[in-house]
């Protein structure tokens, strides 16, 4: 009985530990996300995380007949991330991100996480990089 106990006891532990893993700490999706920084602030009670959102271009209709300004909502980890996006409000921006099937309070607020910063250029101008050396 005693064999069977420890053995349902550490099948009960690993499977809570792969759930936990892949709720929190899998990376469910990466991409880059383009358009205009609308707000940045660094707020909690506890745990102090910078939250952000972005404003994208066209619009999103999550009813029939209704419009609303399609917007992305994130969170950012890396203090120099931060302090880039602190400097660029307003401006139009190239976010990388990774997106994780749940959150955390230490993280952010958002299941969207940006890792960095691939370009800035004042909003209306367009990329201020050159895809090509010429």
């Amino acid at each position: 009985m005693k064999k069977f106990l420890w053995i349902t006891g550490l099948t009960t532990i690993a499977i809570l530990g792969i759930f936990l893993w892949w709720k929190f700490y899998f990376v469910f999706g990466e991409g880059v996300k383009a358009g205009s920084l609308n707000y940045f602030a660094r707020k909690g009670v506890i745990f102090k995380t910078y939250e952000g959102r972005m404003v994208q271009e066209g619009f999103q209709s999550p009813t029939s007949g209704a419009l609303q300004s399609n917007e992305f909502r994130f969170s950012v980890t890396d203090p120099e991330v931060a302090q880039i996006l602190e400097r660029n409000s307003g401006k139009h921006l190239e976010l990388r991100y990774q997106e994780y099937n749940g959150i955390l309070p230490w993280r952010g607020t958002s299941e969207f996480i940006v890792t960095e910063v691939i370009n800035a250029s004042p909003s209306g101008e367009g990329n201020s990089l050159l895809p090509y050396d010429k």
